[in-house]
Order: structure tokens, then C-alpha cells, then sequence
């Protein structure tokens, strides 16, 4: 039996491949990445490497065997990723895979907002599929928020039209860790996984994280979804993708992240990464590349 990740150079993808690696021999592991150059330090630990790309369901053949085990990592292209994954599903049932696992969003059946649309029609083509399944369905990172302190800090304030909402986030590590226990586990097919951190926290105790961790006078201003969508787009955030932002807080302000069922740090046997070890993880990041 193999497994297979797809977008295995990807933040995530990258974390998943790392974790395998301390559970199965690393030869039993396939990584499918777009440029393999991307790729040459897994491939030097003895990781298979197989080059396509989602959008060229050609290099999808011979990417899957029967009996593989198969994480489809989510595309990151929003808005063209339910012919992507199709394709992926498509190569997955013609290879007979045993397992084919998605990165899906929290609450998907039912959630409302934008990202979740191509969420749920790649979920309806995975079930429809006839291939045994499980589906990852991932809250928030923490690295959403964490990997942009820098704007934070210099102006010393969260801005967001989060409202009060709250987000049970947990770190890219957390999730990869659970994928690890699905791809390498039993008893998961048929499974619908709703995952996200153990504390859901608002965006002013976020900010209070944030003061806490660097000893400065640290803010969060709520504004309007039209003034956040200003202001992301006079920092020269693109429109369409300040939109996406922007529908994410007034999601994240209807409750609709903020549920915290605890599958996750089930699933992976521990409690997930706390919210504060991110802060000081990503401030130390950011040390290091402006030192």
C-alpha cells in the first residue's frame, strides 16, 4: 500500500509528508507536487515524487495505483478548483484507490459563505464517486491571522468585520497531524470529520494575545464589511480576494467558525496547538526575517 499526497509542497501538503515520514517507510510514500524541483529534499529521503498539476488531468495518470491511500489536498486557485479536483477524483477511481481523503472546509453541508461553494461540490463529487472516502473538514489556521502581524504591529491594531464572532482555529500542523492518522489508520472510511481547535477565541482576545506577547498596546478595531474591504484594498489587496476576505470575517461574525467539537484533537490524540504558541511562534518568524 502507498500513499499518496497530493500538493506536497504546499504549507500544508509539506507537513503531511513530514508526518508520514516518522510513521511509514519513506518509499511507500508518493508526493505529487507541480515542479518537482520544489520537491528534491523529500525526494533525497527516499519519498517517490510524480509531477502533475491539477489543471492538466494528463499528468494525473499513473499518479494513483490500486490500494493507494490518497490525501487531495484542496487547490489554492479559488474559483477554478471543482474541475481541479475533479480531475483528481476522476484518476483516483480510475486507479481503484483504497482511500481517497479531502481538505474540506468546517461545516461544509451547511456553511454560507464563499470558499465553502467549491467545498461542497467537490464533497458531492468524491461521495458520488463510489470511492471509499473521508473528508477532512478543516476550520481556520492559525497562520490566517499570524502569518500578517507585521501590519499589526505596526499600526498596533486588529482591524477586522469579524464583529464578536469567534474562530476555533488550530495550527496547519494540527491538521496535517490528522490526516496523518486518517492516511495511516483503520475504520475511517465513510467518515466526515468536522475539525477545528479545542478554543474558539475573538478577534479583541487575539489582540490581547498579540499585546501580551510583545508588551505593546495591541488594539482590535471592529469596522464595517465596506471599511475593511477599503482598507484591505488601499494595502493593495487585490478586489477579488479582499471580497473573500471580507465574506470570511462576516462568516466568522455569524458563528459560522466557531464551532469546537473536539474531533480534532480526538483524532489526533492531543490537545491542539494553543492559539498564544502561534503568536509567539510567528513573532519569532518575524524576528528572524527582519533581523
Amino acid at each position: 500500500m502507498r500513499i499518496v499526497v497530493t500538493g506536497a509542497t504546499g504549507h500544508l501538503g509539506r507537513l503531511v509528508v513530514e508526518g508520514l515520514l516518522e510513521k511509514v517507510p519513506a518509499d511507500r510514500i508518493v508526493a505529487v507536487v507541480r515542479d518537482p524541483a520544489k520537491a528534491t529534499a523529500l525526494a533525497s529521503r527516499g519519498v517517490r515524487l510524480h509531477r502533475a498539476d491539477y489543471s492538466e488531468p494528463h499528468t494525473l495518470q499513473g499518479a494513483f495505483a490500486a490500494g493507494d491511500r490518497v490525501l487531495l489536498i484542496s487547490g489554492s486557485e479559488v474559483g477554478s478548483r471543482i474541475p481541479q479536483h475533479r480531475a483528481v477524483i476522476d484518476a483516483a477511481r480510475e486507479a481503484g484507490v483504497a482511500l481517497l481523503a479531502y481538505t474540506s472546509v468546517l461545516g461544509a453541508p451547511t456553511a454560507d459563505f464563499a470558499l465553502a461553494e467549491e467545498h461542497q461540490v467537490t464533497e458531492r463529487a468524491i461521495t458520488a464517486s463510489g470511492l471509499p472516502y473521508v473528508l477532512l473538514r478543516n476550520g481556520w489556521y492559525h497562520e490566517n491571522y499570524t502569518e500578517n502581524l507585521g501590519p499589526v504591529l505596526e499600526y498596533g491594531a486588529v482591524v477586522g468585520a469579524a464583529g464578536e464572532g469567534r474562530v476555533a482555529s488550530a495550527s496547519r500542523a494540527d491538521y496535517a497531524a490528522a490526516a496523518v492518522a486518517v492516511l495511516t489508520g483503520e475504520g475511517h472510511a465513510g467518515t466526515a470529520y468536522e475539525l477545528s481547535g479545542d478554543i474558539a477565541w475573538s478577534f479583541a482576545e487575539y489582540a490581547a494575545v498579540v499585546a501580551e506577547r510583545t508588551g505593546r498596546e495591541i488594539r482590535y478595531h471592529p469596522v464595517s464589511a465596506e471599511a475593511y474591504r477599503s482598507v484591505l484594498t488601499g494595502a493593495g489587496v487585490p478586489g477579488p480576494v479582499a471580497d473573500i476576505l471580507v465574506d470570511a470575517d462576516t462568516a466568522v461574525a455569524r458563528g459560522r467558525l466557531a464551532a469546537a467539537p473536539g474531533e480534532l484533537s480526538r483524532l489526533i490524540g492531543r490537545p491542539t496547538t494553543p492559539l498564544a504558541d502561534a503568536v509567539t511562534a510567528a513573532l519569532g518568524d518575524l524576528t528572524a526575517t527582519q533581523g
